[in-house]
C-alpha cells in the first residue's frame, strides 16, 4: 500500500507477471480498479477492507487489462470508463473518454492523455496532485510496450507526451519487467550511471520478491532508453544519428529480438 496525497494505492498481483491498482480515496470513499485482469484479487481486497467498487478505468482493450470487467460489474455495479476509440472492444463500458477528459474520485481529478502506439485507443491516467500516472503498457520501468497496433512514430509522440510530466511523478505501470528491460538497457548504455544504479536496485527488489513498480519518472527520463531517442549518445549507440523516430525504431526491434 501506498499514499499519495490522501489517495491510497493498492498494487495487486496478478496473472503471471501483471499488476491491478486499486486507488481508494478515504474522504469519499470511493475506490476504483485500474486494469483488472481478473476479478478475485480485487473482490479480496474490497472485502477485507470493506470497500465498495465505484469504477474501473481501463487504458486499453487487451485481454490481460480487462478480463475481470464483467465479473466485477455483476459484482458491484461499477461503472466502466475506457477510452472512445475502444468504445467496441471494452467489455462492460459504460463512459467513454478522450484526450484532456477530467475523472473524479473524491476530491483528486485524473487527466485522461491519449498514448497511441501499443493499441491505438491507450490512454493514461495522470492524478497531478497525487502525482501519479497509470499509463499500463506504454511506458514500462526502463522500457516501453510493443507495438501491436501504432507506428513508432505514434508511439515516440507517446513517449515524449508523459516524458514532459513533472519529475516527481510516480509511475505505475501494468507489468513486472523491469529487470529483463535494465538488461537490455544496459546494452545501450552501459556506462549511464543511474541506469547502473537502477539496475543494481531493481536486482536486488527482485532477488527478494519485491516489486520494482512504481518508478520515478525523473529516473526514467535519465535512464530508459526509449525516453531517450533524441539524445545524441543513444542516437550513436544504434547508429541512427539524427533521426529520433529511426533511433526509437531501431530501439524497439532490438528489444522485440533481444
Amino acid at each position: 500500500m501506498k499514499i499519495a496525497n490522501t489517495l491510497i494505492i493498492f498494487q495487486l498481483q496478478a496473472l503471471e507477471d501483471n499488476y491491478i491498482y486499486v486507488i481508494h480515496d478515504e474522504a469519499s470513499g470511493e475506490t476504483v480498479a485500474i486494469d483488472p485482469s481478473e476479478a478475485a484479487p480485487v473482490l479480496k481486497l474490497l472485502t477485507e477492507k470493506n470497500w465498495t467498487l465505484t469504477k474501473i478505468l481501463n487504458t486499453h482493450h487487451h485481454w490481460d487489462h480487462v478480463g475481470g470487467n464483467l465479473e466485477l460489474k455483476k459484482a458491484t455495479g461499477c461503472m466502466i470508463i475506457g477510452s472512445y476509440y475502444d468504445k467496441d472492444r471494452i467489455p462492460g463500458l459504460d463512459e467513454t473518454v478522450i484526450e484532456g477528459d477530467l475523472i473524479h474520485i473524491g476530491k483528486h481529478t485524473a487527466k485522461i492523455i491519449e498514448i497511441p502506439g501499443h493499441t491505438l485507443g491507450h490512454i493514461a491516467f495522470w492524478f497531478r496532485d497525487a502525482k501519479t500516472l497509470f499509463c499500463a503498457d506504454t511506458l514500462f520501468s526502463l522500457g516501453c510496450g510493443r507495438l501491436f497496433e501504432g507506428t513508432p512514430e505514434q508511439m515516440w509522440q507517446s513517449l515524449h507526451k508523459l516524458r514532459s510530466l513533472p519529475d516527481d511523478t510516480m509511475v505505475y505501470c501494468a507489468h513486472e519487467y523491469t529487470e529483463a528491460n535494465a538488461r537490455f538497457a544496459l546494452t545501450i548504455e552501459h556506462e549511464n550511471v543511474t541506469l547502473l544504479k537502477r539496475a543494481h536496485d531493481v536486482k536486488a527488489l527482485r532477488a527478494t520478491g519485491q516489486p520494482t513498480v512504481p518508478s520515478l519518472l525523473g529516473e526514467e527520463k535519465a535512464a530508459n532508453p526509449f525516453l531517450r531517442a533524441d539524445a545524441p549518445e543513444i542516437q550513436k549507440a544504434v547508429h541512427q544519428i539524427g533521426d529520433t523516430i529511426g533511433t526509437f525504431a531501431k530501439l524497439r526491434k532490438m528489444k522485440d529480438d533481444f
